[in-house]
Protein backbone atom coordinates (compact mmCIF):
# COMPACT_ATOMS: atom_id res chain seq x y z
CA UNK A 1 0.00 0.00 0.00
CA UNK A 2 1.17 3.48 -0.75
CA UNK A 3 0.09 5.01 2.56
CA UNK A 4 0.80 3.68 6.03
CA UNK A 5 -2.37 2.06 7.32
CA UNK A 6 -4.00 3.78 10.29
CA UNK A 7 -5.78 1.61 12.79
CA UNK A 8 -9.41 2.41 13.49
CA UNK A 9 -10.82 2.29 17.01
CA UNK A 10 -14.42 1.56 17.96
CA UNK A 11 -15.09 5.27 18.50
CA UNK A 12 -13.64 6.45 15.17
CA UNK A 13 -15.78 7.46 12.22
CA UNK A 14 -13.72 6.15 9.28
CA UNK A 15 -13.93 7.65 5.80
CA UNK A 16 -12.18 6.59 2.60
CA UNK A 17 -11.23 8.91 -0.26
CA UNK A 18 -10.23 7.96 -3.81
CA UNK A 19 -9.22 11.04 -5.81
CA UNK A 20 -6.78 11.73 -8.61
CA UNK A 21 -7.06 15.52 -8.28
CA UNK A 22 -4.91 16.78 -5.36
CA UNK A 23 -7.06 19.93 -4.98
CA UNK A 24 -10.27 17.91 -4.65
CA UNK A 25 -8.58 15.39 -2.35
CA UNK A 26 -7.41 18.17 -0.01
CA UNK A 27 -10.88 19.76 0.06
CA UNK A 28 -12.60 16.44 0.77
CA UNK A 29 -10.06 15.53 3.45
CA UNK A 30 -10.53 18.93 5.14
CA UNK A 31 -14.34 18.67 5.04
CA UNK A 32 -14.37 15.14 6.50
CA UNK A 33 -11.82 16.00 9.17
CA UNK A 34 -13.92 18.99 10.19
CA UNK A 35 -16.93 16.66 10.46
CA UNK A 36 -14.97 14.39 12.83
CA UNK A 37 -14.06 11.55 10.45
CA UNK A 38 -10.78 9.67 10.48
CA UNK A 39 -9.75 9.91 6.83
CA UNK A 40 -7.89 7.29 4.82
CA UNK A 41 -6.88 7.84 1.21
CA UNK A 42 -6.42 5.30 -1.56
CA UNK A 43 -3.79 5.88 -4.21
CA UNK A 44 -4.75 3.07 -6.59
CA UNK A 45 -7.69 0.81 -7.36
CA UNK A 46 -6.12 -2.13 -5.52
CA UNK A 47 -5.26 0.10 -2.55
CA UNK A 48 -8.93 1.15 -2.38
CA UNK A 49 -10.21 -2.43 -2.51
CA UNK A 50 -7.78 -3.61 0.17
CA UNK A 51 -8.71 -0.75 2.49
CA UNK A 52 -12.46 -1.13 1.82
CA UNK A 53 -12.32 -4.84 2.61
CA UNK A 54 -10.51 -4.29 5.91
CA UNK A 55 -12.41 -1.37 7.46
CA UNK A 56 -16.11 -0.69 7.83
CA UNK A 57 -16.08 2.84 6.37
CA UNK A 58 -18.98 5.16 7.15
CA UNK A 59 -18.30 7.49 4.21
CA UNK A 60 -16.64 6.78 0.88
CA UNK A 61 -16.04 9.57 -1.61
CA UNK A 62 -14.85 8.55 -5.04
CA UNK A 63 -13.81 10.80 -7.92
CA UNK A 64 -15.46 9.79 -11.18
CA UNK A 65 -12.05 9.81 -12.94
CA UNK A 66 -10.08 8.17 -10.12
CA UNK A 67 -7.02 6.64 -11.84
CA UNK A 68 -8.94 6.67 -15.14
CA UNK A 69 -9.34 8.70 -18.33
CA UNK A 70 -13.13 8.30 -18.35
CA UNK A 71 -15.77 7.00 -15.97
CA UNK A 72 -15.92 3.67 -17.82
CA UNK A 73 -12.25 3.02 -16.92
CA UNK A 74 -12.78 3.67 -13.19
CA UNK A 75 -12.15 0.16 -11.85
CA UNK A 76 -12.90 1.21 -8.29
CA UNK A 77 -16.37 2.42 -9.24
CA UNK A 78 -16.97 -0.77 -11.22
CA UNK A 79 -15.91 -2.87 -8.22
CA UNK A 80 -18.25 -0.93 -5.89
CA UNK A 81 -21.12 -1.27 -8.36
CA UNK A 82 -20.61 -5.02 -8.52
CA UNK A 83 -20.39 -5.59 -4.76
CA UNK A 84 -23.33 -7.16 -2.97
CA UNK A 85 -25.13 -4.73 -0.68
CA UNK A 86 -24.00 -6.69 2.37
CA UNK A 87 -20.42 -5.55 1.66
CA UNK A 88 -21.21 -1.87 1.22
CA UNK A 89 -24.35 -1.31 3.27
CA UNK A 90 -22.59 0.54 6.08
CA UNK A 91 -20.94 3.16 3.87
CA UNK A 92 -22.53 6.24 2.36
CA UNK A 93 -20.95 6.25 -1.11
CA UNK A 94 -20.61 9.62 -2.83
CA UNK A 95 -19.43 10.04 -6.43
CA UNK A 96 -17.74 13.35 -7.16
CA UNK A 97 -17.01 14.84 -10.58
CA UNK A 98 -17.74 17.26 -13.36
CA UNK A 99 -20.42 15.29 -15.22
CA UNK A 100 -23.06 15.20 -12.49
CA UNK A 101 -25.75 17.53 -11.25
CA UNK A 102 -25.49 17.58 -7.45
CA UNK A 103 -28.00 15.35 -5.63
CA UNK A 104 -29.74 14.11 -8.77
CA UNK A 105 -31.30 10.83 -7.61
CA UNK A 106 -31.38 9.21 -11.07
CA UNK A 107 -27.70 9.89 -11.69
CA UNK A 108 -26.86 8.42 -8.28
CA UNK A 109 -29.04 5.39 -9.02
CA UNK A 110 -27.41 4.90 -12.45
CA UNK A 111 -23.98 4.84 -10.81
CA UNK A 112 -25.10 2.65 -7.84
CA UNK A 113 -24.07 5.27 -5.27
CA UNK A 114 -25.98 7.20 -2.63
CA UNK A 115 -25.27 10.68 -3.96
CA UNK A 116 -23.51 12.51 -6.77
CA UNK A 117 -21.84 15.88 -6.30
CA UNK A 118 -20.66 18.23 -9.04
CA UNK A 119 -17.13 19.53 -8.60
CA UNK A 120 -18.35 23.12 -9.06
CA UNK A 121 -19.89 22.79 -5.58
CA UNK A 122 -16.56 22.02 -3.92
CA UNK A 123 -17.00 25.03 -1.62
CA UNK A 124 -20.14 23.37 -0.15
CA UNK A 125 -18.60 19.93 0.24
CA UNK A 126 -18.88 19.74 4.04
CA UNK A 127 -22.61 20.52 3.98
CA UNK A 128 -23.21 18.19 1.03
CA UNK A 129 -21.47 15.30 2.81
CA UNK A 130 -23.58 15.93 5.92
CA UNK A 131 -26.76 15.89 3.81
CA UNK A 132 -25.80 12.70 1.95
CA UNK A 133 -25.03 10.88 5.23
CA UNK A 134 -28.23 12.13 6.88
CA UNK A 135 -30.35 11.12 3.86
CA UNK A 136 -28.80 7.65 3.83
CA UNK A 137 -29.33 7.23 7.58
CA UNK A 138 -32.99 8.20 7.24
CA UNK A 139 -33.41 5.78 4.35
CA UNK A 140 -31.82 2.89 6.28
CA UNK A 141 -33.38 3.66 9.68
CA UNK A 142 -36.28 1.17 9.40
CA UNK A 143 -33.97 -1.58 8.14
CA UNK A 144 -31.47 -1.00 10.95
CA UNK A 145 -34.25 -0.94 13.55
CA UNK A 146 -35.64 -4.26 12.25
CA UNK A 147 -32.13 -5.73 12.32
CA UNK A 148 -31.70 -4.77 15.98
CA UNK A 149 -35.08 -6.31 16.89
CA UNK A 150 -34.30 -9.53 14.99
CA UNK A 151 -30.92 -9.80 16.71
CA UNK A 152 -32.52 -9.24 20.15
CA UNK A 153 -35.18 -11.87 19.40
CA UNK A 154 -32.52 -14.35 18.29
CA UNK A 155 -30.60 -13.83 21.53
CA UNK A 156 -33.75 -14.50 23.57
CA UNK A 157 -34.43 -17.65 21.56
CA UNK A 158 -37.78 -16.46 20.15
Amino acid sequence: MSNKFDFVSATDKPALLAFSSPEWLDAAKAALTELGYKVHTAATHSDFLIRFSQVRYQVVILEELFAANNIGENLTLQALQGMPMSQRRNATVILFGESFQTFTPMQAFQQSVHAVINSSELFLLKQLIEKAVADNNIFLHSYQEAQVRAHAAAEKGD
